[in-house]
């Protein structure tokens, strides 16, 4: 028990402060929509789904002489589309295809660099896994957390804040909150490392599904498209992936990558969690001919499973009250990694001088 709370203690003081950015920064991109919808203009607009006004609005955004790569289109609680150009150029459009706002650095909206912070520490690919083998450690602070709380469990209390400055009291305050909050920081966690660590989610989903068959179902079609046509029949291209899938909702429009790629056209049916689904319809860019489609309730079991953990850790279900219960988990992970650094780094070896003296006066 003293070799675990060593390790819990020294390993919390290392990378709480990691732990406690993930977790506001989390937070408050739980609520990115409602920032948008307050600061940018059409941002609360109703969404449109018809496809004489997808279309339009497709035809109008595509024709620029700066073509994005692809539209993510509005939602039911974000009016405007974001379209995703080379490198951080990015803009907000209206439903009706106009640029709102156009950026070509992330520093310049905030939440974006956010985004970046939380899923990337800044640096990319590399930052990801960093991500990820915090969300593991963190996952590690939780199970031995319990260990630690469950010999004081009787002394239970729940508190919002420490009853007092003094180390104890937090300490108490920091075991009693963590276990409160167990369930919701593993679901947070758990879901954060597998979208980050692909190997972990492999692992995770291999019991249901094989790790390749699930590469294999998620693998693109092997058709070569052609040249993308300057007059493309967008409502034709819309049109027919909506007859495909009919109710289900058209969430991106993308261009080819390069020469001989398709365009695709992502669709959320009603079954979906994932907020841009996993439905997918393949045309030819040069006439707007459906080569091939994919229907996201069809995959494997693993890789359905796998398609729950963006909208379970981002709260893109369940509405408002599931987003204010991740706000709790977010929070609270928030506290738990600042109060650990500061009482740790307030004195990192006093437990050990501690032991001991204690040694010492027993001798």
């Amino acid at each position: 028990m003293k070799t675990l709370r060593l390790i819990h203690r020294w390993t919390g003081g290392l990378i709480g402060l990691l732990l406690a950015v993930l977790g506001l920064t989390g937070t408050l991109l739980l609520h990115e929509d409602a920032y948008l919808r307050a600061t940018v203009p059409h941002a609360a607009d109703a969404q449109v789904q018809d496809t004489a006004t997808l279309a339009a609005a497709a035809a109008r955004i595509f024709a620029g002489p700066d073509r994005p790569r692809s539209i993510v289109l509005a939602t039911q609680r974000l009016g405007l589309h974001k379209l995703a150009y080379k490198g951080e150029h990015a803009a907000y459009a209206d439903q009706s295809g106009a640029i709102v706002q156009a950026w070509t650095s992330n520093w310049t909206r905030p939440e974006v660099w956010l985004f970046d912070l939380h899923h990337h520490l800044f640096n990319g690919d590399t930052g990801e896994v960093f991500g990820g083998v915090a969300g593991l450690a963190g996952l590690g602070f939780v199970g031995t957390g319990l260990w630690l709380w469950w010999p004081t469990r009787r002394m239970f209390h729940v508190r919002l804040w420490p009853r007092m400055a003094k180390r104890a009291a937090i300490v108490h305050h920091h075991r009693d909150l963590g276990a409160l909050v167990a369930p919701l920081l593993i679901l947070s966690l758990t879901t954060g490392a597998t979208m980050n660590l692909k190997w972990f989610s492999d692992i995770l989903r291999a019991p249901f599904t094989p790790p390749a068959v699930m590469k294999a179902a998620s693998a693109p079609p092997k058709v070569k498209g052609g040249k993308l046509a300057r007059d493309l029949d967008w409502a034709a291209v819309i049109g027919a992936a909506q007859a495909r899938y009919p109710g289900a909702e058209v969430r991106v429009i993308s261009l080819p990558a390069k020469p001989g790629g398709l365009i695709g056209v992502r669709l959320r049916q009603q079954a979906e969690w994932l907020p841009n689904g996993r439905t997918q319809a393949w045309f030819d860019p040069a006439d707007g001919r459906l080569v091939a489609t994919r229907d996201a309730q069809t995959l494997p079991l693993g890789s359905r499973i796998a398609n729950l953990d963006y909208p379970l850790h981002a709260a893109k279900v369940g509405g408002l009250p599931y987003r204010l219960v991740m706000t709790v988990s977010g929070v609270t992970l928030t506290l738990l990694g600042t109060l650990t650094v500061v009482t740790f780094w307030g004195n990192p070896t006093g437990s050990l001088r501690r032991r001991k003296k204690a040694k010492t006066a027993a001798a």
